[in-house]
Order: structure tokens, then C-alpha cells, then sequence
């Protein structure tokens, strides 16, 4: 379609053109005194764009002859940029190939050719400078020092990640400097260096420290630095954020979350300091049973309030009940052992639990020492010898091997107090056998 009405176009110009040229009988005189020249009106048009014509092409061709010069400077120019752009994809491709020692020599190589070329990247020239000199620049010093750290030579990496740093042009890449903090740091993990990680992560803008990538860097250096508690509060804050950006699966955050949390009760040295770890948790991470367990079992290990230890399990004595999947045979044992070191303390809405919860799952046995030992603190002897006899035989796996024992040894004291001495004898040695 363009095509044709190109064409018409140029039919309807020609045909005007013979129109006017053809009837034109107009002449057009030139007096050049003493002479003059009288052309006919078509001819002085045609001369006139003749000339017009001649004249453009003469300018142009000027031009360009004028212009070879900067042309020439432009193509070495880009064929330096091109040599300096090969020298980093080199770089590059032989560190991501394992080969370092050729990764920083072809690293090394392009800034030399950066050197060679009288500083054109930097020059203040604004027709030769490029745009991304103080990033190419930087990338340079980065990939030697990258070469320099996977081969352990420190000084050198330490040396070209100051100059990469030094290059804070505001023409250059944001991302690049960001970038090459973030690696800082992760070569101080590399060494073990968790205080000079966390440094170089501080450095960091707000938004390049909440990346997924800084984040991580973060944890990793938190939970290197385990031996300090702000470091383990660092982490577990790292952790939450992670969680949030959905860095990790849910159960691999749920895990760590749970490590990190254990370990900060397991640090506490007083009911005082345990009792501010647990206000400092999120309410989804106190309901979740294993944490709940192991804050009880901690609290009771310091002599705390029995009430208090026994709010904390109830959200996982629930669990424990309604027979729950997610409470493991090692975390139930920790339960009943926590809420036996409160039953001297236990009121009657508990004891009650207790003996609902054994005649509700007649069938466990650990519910059934745990209501057994209550009835043994509430002097029901009668009651607490039945509900042992029935449990202590019972606790055989590997995991209610401390339930069993505790069960044999009540037994015993049990059939001391009725005077049965040779029963007390045989129930002591089946304790000492597990013991």
C-alpha cells in the first residue's frame, strides 16, 4: 500500500511538472552590466536546483573528510573498549571454569589495557570518555581480587577490593559497589571473620541490607558469631525476614527458627533473662510445641514458678492429648518429665487434666506414669501402684528408657512404704538395670 501511493505521488509531480513546464513560456533575465542574459523560466528552475544539489553534496563531502580524523580516534577507541570488554569475559569465564590464575591474569590484562590507552576511560575529554568507565574499572579489580581469594592470597584480594572500592564515581554502578561490599563480606565468612562480615554488611544502604542476598550473608555471620547473644538475637530476627521474603521452604525456616530459639533459651542464666527470651518471641513461635517443651524444661531447670512452667505447655500438653503427629517421642518424654517436676505445686484443675487426659488414651504410657507419679505426689498410693504397674512395663523404646527407670524406682519406694521388702528388692534391681 505505501508503495503505491508512492508511486502516485510521483505520477502527480511529473504531471504537474509537464503542466508547468510545458505552456511555461516565462523567461527570466539576468543583467551583468554591460551584458544580459535572457533564459527561459524551466531552464533558470533547473539550474537553480542543479546547483542546490551540487552544493549539498559539496558540503558533505567536506564534512566527512573533515571528520575522519574523530572517526578514527572512535574506532580505536572501540576496538580498545572491545579488547578491555574480552579481557573481562575471560576473566569471567575462566574463574567460573576454576581456573584462577588465568582469571586474574586476564583480570590484570584488562586494566593494563586501561592503563595503555592514556586513561581514554577516565579522560576529561568528553568526546572520547565512555559512560561505564569507573564500573569496568571496578569490575576489574574485582575479579582479580575474587582470583585472589579463591587462591588464599590475601594481600592481593585485600589490595584490589580497596581500589574497586576507591572508584566511587557518581557515573558509576550503585549495584557494583553494593555488589563488592556484599562479596567483602562474604569472603570475611570464608575466613571465619563473623565480626568483619557483619561490618561490611553495616555499610550497606537500607534497601541493599533487607536484600534476600545480604540477608543470608547476615544469618550466616550471626550464627558464626555464636558464642555472642546478641548475635544469636540478630540471627533470629535475620531468620523471621528470610522467612518472610520466603527464602527458604517452610520447613526448612520453621527448623531453623526453632534451633535459633532454642539455643537463646538453652543461654539463659536466670528466670529473669529466660522469661524476657520468651516475651521476645512472635506468638506463633510460642505455640509451636517444641519451642513451648524446651522453654518449660529450661524454666524448671532454674527453679521457676511450677504455674508459669505449666502455662507455658499447655498449648503442647493440648497437642500432646489429641495425639498430634508434629510431637516426636523424645519431645512427649520431655513434657511429661517437665510437668513432673511441677506436681507438688499442681492445683486440682491440673490433676484433673492429668487423669482425664490417662482416661482419655488409656493405651499411653506415658500418660499413664505421668498420672501415676501425680497420684504418688497426692499420696493416693493405691492408685499411683496401679497406674505404674501398668506403665513401667510398657516403657521399653530407647526414649522412655528415663521414664521407666523413674517408674521402677517409685514402685520400689512404693512397696517399701507397705512393708513388701522382697518385692521393694526385685523392683530396685530391675532400676538399677537401667540406671
Amino acid at each position: 500500500m505505501r508503495t503505491a501511493l508512492w508511486f502516485l505521488a510521483i505520477f502527480s509531480i511529473a504531471v504537474l511538472s509537464a503542466l508547468f513546464a510545458g505552456n511555461n513560456d516565462a523567461t527570466v533575465t539576468i543583467f551583468w552590466p554591460p551584458h544580459r542574459v535572457d533564459v527561459s523560466l524551466n531552464f533558470a528552475i533547473a539550474l537553480l536546483v542543479t546547483g542546490f544539489v551540487l552544493l549539498y553534496f559539496a558540503l558533505r563531502a567536506l564534512s566527512v573528510l573533515f571528520a575522519l580524523p574523530k572517526q578514527a580516534k572512535q574506532w580505536r577507541s572501540l576496538q580498545k573498549e572491545r579488547a578491555l570488554n574480552a579481557h573481562l569475559f575471560n576473566a569471567q569465564s575462566h574463574f567460573m571454569a576454576g581456573r584462577y590464575l588465568r582469571a586474574r591474569k586476564a583480570a590484570l590484562a584488562a586494566l593494563d589495557m586501561d592503563k595503555a590507552m592514556g586513561d581514554v576511560l577516565g579522560s576529561k575529554n568528553s568526546d572520547s570518555r565512555l559512560e561505564n568507565a569507573p564500573q569496568l574499572r571496578a569490575l576489574a579489580h574485582v575479579m582479580v581480587a575474587q582470583s585472589a581469594h579463591a587462591l588464599q592470597d590475601k594481600v592481593v584480594r585485600d589490595e584490589h577490593l580497596n581500589l574497586a572500592l576507591e572508584h566511587n564515581n557518581p557515573k558509576a554502578s550503585q549495584e557494583t559497589r553494593e555488589g563488592t561490599q556484599m562479596l567483602a563480606a562474604q569472603w570475611a565468612l570464608d575466613d571465619r571473620d563473623a565480626a568483619g562480615a557483619l561490618r561490611w554488611l553495616n555499610v550497606l544502604s537500607q534497601g541493599a541490607a533487607r536484600r534476600t542476598a545480604a540477608l543470608r550473608l547476615k544469618l550466616k555471620a550471626s550464627q558464626l558469631d555464636h558464642f555472642n547473644a546478641h548475635s544469636l538475637s540478630v540471627a533470629l530476627e535475620t531468620t523471621r525476614l528470610l522467612a518472610k521474603h520466603r527464602a527458604f521452604s517452610n520447613t526448612a525456616s520453621e527448623s531453623l527458627l526453632r534451633s535459633l530459639v532454642t539455643r537463646m533459651l538453652s543461654d539463659a542464666h536466670d528466670v529473669a533473662q529466660l522469661q524476657t527470651v520468651w516475651r521476645g518471641l512472635d506468638a506463633d513461635e510460642r505455640k509451636q510445641a517444641d519451642i513451648a517443651i524446651h522453654a518449660a524444661s529450661c524454666l524448671a531447670k532454674l527453679d521457676g514458678d511450677a504455674q508459669q512452667i505449666r502455662t507455658w505447655l499447655l498449648p503442647a500438653w493440648d497437642k500432646m492429648v489429641a495425639g498430634a503427629p508434629e510431637l516426636t517421642a523424645t519431645s512427649q518424654v520431655i513434657l511429661v518429665q517437665t510437668m513432673q517436676a511441677t506436681l507438688t505445686a499442681m492445683d486440682d484443675n491440673w490433676f484433673a487434666k492429668i487423669e482425664q487426659a490417662q482416661i482419655n488414651n488409656p493405651r499411653d504410657a506415658r500418660l499413664q506414669y505421668l498420672a501415676g507419679m501425680a497420684c504418688k505426689a497426692r499420696k493416693l498410693w493405691g492408685k499411683a501402684q496401679q497406674l505404674l504397674q501398668l506403665a513401667a512395663p510398657r516403657l521399653t523404646s530407647s526414649e522412655n528408657q528415663s521414664l521407666q527407670h523413674q517408674a521402677w524406682i517409685a514402685l520400689a519406694e512404693l512397696a517399701e512404704q507397705r512393708g513388701e521388702l522382697d518385692i521393694a528388692a526385685q523392683t530396685w534391681k530391675k532400676a538399677a538395670l537401667l540406671g
